[in-house]
Parts: structure tokens; sequence; C-alpha cells
């Protein structure tokens, strides 16, 4: 069982300078030193800050969920102890993902940036197929009694229009 302060430390660690950091701070800002073009119609700069924040969101909130709710790590080597399905995850099997992809796309339209625009096709694609190959087969070995029930009543890309209301674990804090 992973402590609560072990679970922070880690996620921080992660976020910070694992796959998020990455792709949205440090490859952007490589790519574009954060530059953005003096001529941009104030309505495109808008939209694009509104994506980036709109974005972020779900990262956050997945990310407290499964320190608090799932118990563990958004870290594949420290996951968490139970299936995480309140919250956003009602709605959609992956918002931290849609959430990561909007803040990127919000970044592809502020900077206008043909190597961010590949960066967002490349990790939707790498993304897209780890959900696949690793993190779908994963979790249904390790909650066999509960994913395939979420598997089949949660979309993986596109949100349900109404929160699904199916059985949470039990024994998981609700938040």
């Amino acid at each position: 069982m992973a402590s609560t302060q072990r679970s922070v430390v880690a996620t921080i660690l992660f976020v910070v300078l694992g796959g998020p950091g990455w792709l949205l701070v440090y490859l952007p800002w490589w790519m574009t030193r954060f530059r953005v073009a003096v001529a941009e119609p104030v309505w495109q700069m808008a939209l694009a800050g509104a994506l980036i924040l709109v974005g972020l969101a779900p990262l956050f909130e997945s990310t407290l969920r499964f320190i608090f709710v799932g118990r563990g790590t958004l870290v594949p080597a420290v996951p968490t102890e139970r299936l995480v399905v309140t919250g956003l995850y009602r709605y959609v099997r992956n918002p931290m993902y849609l959430g990561v992809f909007t803040t990127l796309g919000g970044e592809v339209l502020l900077f206008r940036s043909r190597d961010l625009l590949t960066e967002f096709l490349i990790c939707a694609l790498a993304v897209h197929l780890f959900v696949l190959l690793y993190e779908e087969p994963t979790l249904a070995r390790r909650h066999p009694a509960e994913y395939p029930l979420y598997k089949q009543s949660v979309p993986r890309w596109l949100p349900r229009l109404t929160p699904w209301s199916g059985p949470a674990n039990p024994s998981s804090a609700q938040f």
C-alpha cells in the first residue's frame, strides 16, 4: 500500500519531470521558446488560453483522484490500489489524457507551431497505443471484477453525456 505522502511526492515528480512536464512544458518551450506572434488575433489567443486552462483541469483533478481515491499515483510503476471510477471518470475512461490533448491543442493554437502540431499527433497516437496495449490489459488483470463493466459502460475517448452511475468501489473514498 502506498502512503499518501509517498503518492504525492511520486506524482509531483512524475508530473514535473515525466510525461506531462515534457509534453506540455519542456518540449513546447524547446520548440517555440513560448514566443507568441504579435499579430495573433485576440480571439485566437483567448481561445488558446481557454483550451490550455480547460485542459489542465482534468490533469489536476485526475492527479488528486488517483492519490486520494485510488490510493496510488499516475506513475505506472506505483499504480492505484483501487480502480478510479468517480469524478470525470464517470464520463470518460481517460480524462487525464484528454486534458493533456486539450492543453497541447491550445499550445498549438497559441504558438502556431508545426512542430507542436507534430508533437500533438505523435502524442495522440502513442497514448492511444499505450492505452490499448498496456493500460487496458493491465487494468483488466488488476481489477477483474470491476474493470470489464466499467470498460463496457464508459467510453475510452468520447465522453458520455450523462455520468455513469455503476457500482463504485464501496471501500474507496468519494470526492
